[in-house]
């Protein structure tokens, strides 16, 4: 039996001198097993213990539900209000009371509270401006004080024109604007970073500010006509815009003109008032300036309400397409929950790592970004005051690092997903090494399988004196 063992450590050590990556490898796979069985035993131990599994669902506590109280839309205490309608619902029936609530109203204050929830909702009527209601809300409208600018609405002077709109529509992430020349009207012309149409219009004449960022500012035109100028004009031209909107983006105000020479030219609350010109510095007009629906003297004012306008309207559009691709992510953590698994491709997840460097690209990174003053404002005081003005009131800057936050937290799930790559491709050549160690040790048994058994069953000298013959 000494003599086998022998003969197997002598095998063992040529075939370590000979083959030393075959017989490691051989090594290294049996003390897998090994180990399997010897660790878990030594790990219990030395006082190991295994994590707490991660909670699937949330705790729910082993008491009675508590009742909730101190709603807006909940009457006071012992209100006539109050009283009436807890001694009609104890006497009518549950069918009838919901759909009365449904048309209850409380008319107590000038705000009409709808009791058809648990929650009050509010509106409140203002003056009418003697205009149709409008098609769209924006943020403007929704955060601006509605008293600074009412003064201004309820009083007419001879003076102040009638309130117009300011519309502005974006139908593209980018437009291509050397594409627009010769395309557009006669009288158009190139007005730093945009092209400026002075006057266009058919039911009412207005002006227009096209702008590289796939957006377009329409003064003293409605709705209709900003949609009729991008069909008759800006898609007529083959090419001009680049990564269309699925549905487009827009952003409405309202503007007066006051040839008051006390007016100066500012925002107040939700309205442009465009008064005396601004005192300029370094830029000049284009000379010689054609026939324009509004002073020439607020040019570059409006100019500059029109740019802050543009890029409100094309952070939107970002908004709502990080919005949508939030969207399609927000299966992600369920899938990984459930499965262990994206649920998506690798081509997939690597579009996915494509898009979100393209919107934090088209944040932070283009010449058209939403965090930086244009160039054009650096000399001009008075026009980067406007530009600040409204880029402040429509929340430029919180909806940016709110996208930006946005984009933070999707980074922090794509680096999950990059893991989740590396992670399988590092399984798949794991799996090839063991599968081309397994062919080695196969072709190493054909070769010296006949030797190693010989060893084995004790018969070395009948091979020695077969090798002497």
């Amino acid at each position: 039996m000494s003599g086998v063992f022998r003969a197997t450590y002598r095998l063992l050590q040529r075939q370590a001198h000979e083959s030393p990556v075959i017989f490691y490898s051989c090594a290294i796979g049996l003390v897998g097993p090994v180990l399997l069985v010897a660790v878990p035993p030594l790990k219990k131990g030395l006082g190991y213990k295994p994590a707490e599994p991660i909670p699937l669902s949330y705790p729910v506590p082993d008491r009675p539900r508590r009742p909730v109280q101190g709603y807006d839309d909940e009457p006071a205490p012992g209100s006539r209000i109050g009283i009436s309608i807890r001694s009609w619902t104890h006497s009518t029936t549950r069918p009838a009371m919901l759909a009365a609530r449904r048309s209850i109203t409380l008319t107590r204050w000038p705000w009409t509270v709808h009791s058809t929830t648990r929650r009050a909702f509010a509106t409140q009527d203002l003056p009418d401006d003697n205009k149709k209601p409008r098609k769209s809300t924006t943020p403007l409208r929704r955060s601006a004080s509605a008293s600074e600018s009412l003064p201004i609405r309820a009083t007419r002077t001879p003076t102040r024109s009638n309130i117009q709109p300011v519309f502005t529509l974006a139908t593209a992430e980018r437009y291509l604007l050397s594409r627009l020349r010769g395309h557009l009207p006669t009288n158009s012309q190139k007005l730093y970073d945009s092209w400026w149409i002075p006057r266009w219009g058919k039911s009412a004449e207005g002006e227009v500010f096209v702008f590289g960022n796939g957006s377009a500012v329409f003064w003293g035109l409605e709705e209709e006509e900003a949609h009729r100028f991008t069909l008759e004009v800006l898609r007529r031209v083959p090419d001009v815009e680049v990564s269309p909107l699925k549905a487009p983006e827009t952003e409405e105000l309202d503007f007066v003109v006051d040839s008051d020479p006390a007016e100066p030219t500012r925002l107040q609350g939700d309205l442009i008032i465009l008064g005396q010109g601004p005192k300029l510095n370094d830029v000049e007009p284009p000379t010689p300036l054609p026939p324009m629906a509004f002073p020439a003297e607020t040019l570059f004012a409006r100019y500059a309400f029109s740019q802050a306008l543009s890029r409100s309207t094309a952070l939107s559009a970002l908004e709502v397409s990080l919005d949508d691709y939030l969207s399609s992510m927000a299966l992600l953590p369920h899938s990984l929950a459930r499965t262990g698994k994206p649920g998506m491709g690798r081509t997939a997840l690597v579009k996915k790592l494509g898009e979100l460097m393209k919107f934090r690209q088209g944040l932070n990174l283009n010449r058209e970004n939403f965090s930086d003053v244009p160039d054009f404002y650096w000399g001009e005081a008075e026009l980067e005051k406007y530009f600040n003005s409204l880029s402040r009131a429509l929340d430029v800057k919180v909806r940016t690092d709110s996208v930006n936050e946005k984009i933070n937290y999707a980074a922090e799930a794509q680096s999950v997903l990059r893991q989740l790559l590396t992670e399988s491709s590092t399984h798949s050549m794991e799996l090839v090494i063991i599968a081309l160690i397994a062919v080695e040790v196969v072709i190493a048994l054909i070769r010296d399988g006949p030797e190693l058994w010989e060893l084995v069953t004790g018969a070395p000298e009948h091979s020695k004196e077969l090798k002497t013959e």
